[in-house]
């Protein structure tokens, strides 16, 4: 028997994330909240398309759009980090632990040799796969329905320098990675607030310090030359997140009984 399990333990360590990673992006409810995701610069292209008059370039970012349709993606992620991309996250992060435990399944899987420093650190990037998958899903639809509705070329950065698609495509991907850094805090507090099962009290922060902050510091990654201060500033930011509230729900989940 001790054979065995040596013999299948190599082809184990990515056994429970790819496992993770299934159970996240199978559910309905995941795939509903993606589309309501892509719905948002679907919404902003349309709208705009309909309401503004090619001759008045209208309020920031709204008049960029009509000049080049590739601003869809940005001005999708501006209008989506204060409220929808948080609210998604928070709901898949907040059910990581919980929604194992209340379809009774967390024991078992604490049976088998997973440990659960393990568990918490699988269940937390899998909330991480599903704001990058989100975020990524902002950019391309934006791109997409922009480049659809109105005319794309050279795009003039926020400092006034023009590049071309590719240059800005990587760019769109650098706004995509800093949207999902900035959702590493929030992560980690729906992974605590997942190994609570139940209320979590509210905790009141000084602004500077608020895991939200620097959320639309993407903005310096569309200047030429990028400035990557809030980028740095946001991943010190999160990380500290990540520390105090991973601790937490470790912690927490490590002295719980959830095996009786």
């Amino acid at each position: 028997m001790s054979q065995l399990d040596t013999a299948h333990r190599p082809r184990r360590p990515f056994a429970l994330l790819g496992s993770e990673l299934a159970l996240v992006f199978r559910r309905r409810r995941t795939w509903a909240m993606l589309g309501a995701l892509a719905l948002v610069p679907v919404l902003i292209a349309i709208a705009v398309r309909l309401t503004t008059d090619p001759s008045d370039r209208g309020p920031a970012f709204l008049g960029d759009i009509t000049n080049n349709g590739l601003f869809v993606a940005f001005t999708a992620l501006t209008v989506s980090i204060p409220l929808f991309l948080p609210l998604t996250v928070g709901v898949v992060s907040g059910d990581t632990v919980a929604g194992e435990a209340n379809h009774g399944t967390i024991r078992y899987l604490l049976v088998a040799p997973t440990g659960r420093l393990r568990f918490i650190v699988v269940k937390y990037v899998g909330a991480v796969a599903f704001s990058l998958a989100a975020t990524l899903l902002v950019v391309l639809v934006g791109a997409a329905i922009g480049a659809l509705l109105f005319p794309i070329g050279p795009i003039t950065l926020l400092s006034g320098t023009q590049v071309d698609g590719w240059s800005y495509a990587g760019r769109a991907v650098l706004l995509a990675l800093y949207v999902t850094l900035s959702m590493l805090g929030l992560s980690a507090i729906g992974l605590f607030a997942s190994t609570l099962l139940d209320q979590l009290p509210q905790l009141d922060w000084l602004h500077p310090f608020l895991f939200s902050h620097l959320w639309l510091g993407f903005g310096d990654l569309l200047r030429d030359p990028i400035a990557f201060d809030s980028f740095g500033q946001n991943a010190l930011l999160q990380l500290g997140y990540v520390a105090v509230f991973g601790a937490l729900a470790y912690g927490r989940f490590a002295t719980k009984d959830v095996l009786s």
